[in-house]
């Protein structure tokens, strides 16, 4: 059992104070009758509950889009830095979502995030080789032998292989790099070792999701036809 505001909060329905407003309004109905006490104990297992006719499933599946800032690490939580879970609105937060991947903290652009696990797990598989599109500046322009080295699969320093990626000069210390994994650090790294360090990081693109007019820092949610054709 459970009660019937933590439900309509745990269902995506609103706050607790927009969810207290929806109660008093009458929008709320238990198995068909209107229910406006939010103590109210209901079991979703056998019970119906709808807001505005619309029947509502306990805690929805969410993928979410963030125009990640600069200086938050990708993490659910830190000791000693800010997290990019600080930047979730609270009846975000509430549906216990998670970063798909991983952005460092210098690293700007699309994060997602999703309380699917079957869907994270998928999407941050190396076997599924989603292309993610970064904007970088960097030190030195781009020639066709770096192009050529990215084209045919870095080997790094370490001894960690890279698979083939796209690398699109833009002019002098501007650059796409268009990358399948993401291995640690790995575009920073794959410049570097072409003599290119980089100063400015962005991921604008994952897949078929394109950052956008997004402004830094805030969140959307995906649609469906997104989220279908993010799962391929």
């Amino acid at each position: 059992m459970v009660r019937l505001d933590k439900f309509l909060c745990d269902s995506g329905a609103g706050t607790r104070s927009q969810v207290k407003a929806m109660l008093k309004a009458g929008r709320v109905t238990v198995d068909g009758s209107v229910e406006k006490d939010g103590g109210h104990k209901i079991d979703p297992a056998v019970e119906a509950v709808a807001l505005d006719g619309e029947i509502l499933g306990g805690k929805r599946r969410v993928v979410l889009m963030m125009n990640k800032p600069a200086g938050y690490v990708t993490a659910t939580e830190d000791a000693s830095q800010p997290t990019v879970m600080e930047l979730l609105p609270p009846e975000l937060k509430r549906l216990e979502v998670k970063p798909i991947g991983r952005l460092d903290k210098a690293t700007e652009g699309l994060l997602l995030f999703t309380n699917d696990g079957d869907l994270l797990h998928r999407l941050i598989s190396p076997k599924k080789e989603v292309p993610k599109v970064y904007y970088a500046r960097h030190e030195g322009q781009a020639c066709q032998a770096d192009v050529e080295a990215f084209a045919a699969g870095l080997t790094l320093g370490d001894g960690t292989v890279c698979l083939p990626a796209r690398l699109e000069p833009l002019g002098a210390g501007e650059s796409l790099i268009t990358v399948c994994e993401g291995k640690y650090h790995q575009v920073r790294r794959m410049m570097a070792s072409r003599a290119m360090t980089v100063r400015y990081l962005e991921r604008r693109q994952e897949g078929t999701l394109a950052l956008g007019a997004l402004p830094r820092g805030k969140v959307r949610e995906l649609t469906r036809e997104e989220i279908r054709l993010l799962e391929g």
